[in-house]
């Protein structure tokens, strides 16, 4: 029965999203309504992003609410399923996403900067490493600690104190990378099938080795058929329990599906689980 109310939902979802209205932006396609494109630079880096911004309903109305932020990453993949996931779930939410450099060669695939952007770990293949430039993801950190939040925070109502972020795949790992190195930037995660591997599982042990207090509650899931990088995740799961962090609030699941169809069954269990954490806040 769970199962089915949860496929009726994400086909809900799907309906949601064809209902979109308008956009604000230049050189974007997104049209979703309450959804305003951003440009934003990294200037450290001269790099040239997008924020997809998405408000409550009633944003405009209750001028005295300050609202929960949730933050993701490979924006352009998951703003269909997470517009319509808060919308259902959790209202008073507003959405961030982050898109990938748009700066990029013409001829260079929309996503590659995903992989040096969210990537902690060098590739030990020159070829490979010159292509995609792993292992950037303290500076893709550094820039949404010190440009997106903040002008986030500087533009809107937020509440400073219930920052989410939302990360899947690369992102996931990505989201673990930012829990174990800057764990203060978000108060929850929601990590769905992080991609740790044979290269980046060492590098993400070792830092959760000497890593200080999390103070976070964290979500983190993988598709039942993903029994290889769940076998990865299993051990970053088994590093957090062994360090008996007591400000560690931690829920793992694992939903139906590869590591495609884990994604929509991911995110609408991650949104739910957060909004059950803040449903007494706002």
């Amino acid at each position: 029965m769970k199962t089915i109310q949860l496929l009726i939902l994400i086909i809900a979802i799907a309906g949601n999203a064809a209902f979109a209205q308008e956009y604000t932006g230049e050189n974007s396609k997104l049209s979703f309504a309450r959804t305003k494109v951003v440009p934003i630079k990294d200037t450290k880096n001269g790099r040239q992003y997008e924020l997809y911004i998405r408000l409550p309903e009633k944003y405009s109305e209750k001028t005295d609410v300050k609202h929960p932020v949730i933050y993701y990453t490979d924006a352009p993949w998951h703003v269909e399923v997470l517009s319509g996931s808060t919308e259902y779930i959790l209202e008073n939410a507003i959405l961030v996403g982050i898109s990938w450099q748009k700066d990029l060669n013409k001829k260079s695939k929309a996503y590659l900067s995903r992989f040096r952007d969210y990537s902690f770990v060098k590739s030990k293949n020159p070829k490979h490493q010159a292509k995609y430039q792993f292992g950037h993801a303290n500076d893709h950190l550094d820039f949404i600690r010190n440009t997106v939040i903040k002008y986030v925070e500087g533009n809107y109502r937020t509440d400073p104190t219930n920052r989410t972020y939302f990360g899947y795949s690369l992102g996931g790992e990505f989201g673990t990378y930012i829990l174990l190195t800057q764990p203060n930037t978000f108060k929850n995660y929601i990590l769905g099938s992080p991609s740790l591997d044979h290269t980046s599982t060492p590098y993400i042990l070792k830092l959760g080795s000497k890593a200080a207090d999390s103070n976070a509650n964290v979500f983190i899931s993988y598709g039942r058929l993903e029994k290889k990088l769940g076998a990865y995740v299993d051990k970053f799961i088994a590093m957090l329990k062994a360090r008996n962090d007591q400000s560690l609030s931690l829920t793992h699941i694992v939903v139906e599906g590869t590591h495609q169809i884990a994604f929509p069954m991911t995110a609408v269990r991650g949104i739910y689980w957060l909004s059950e954490l803040l449903k007494n806040s706002y």
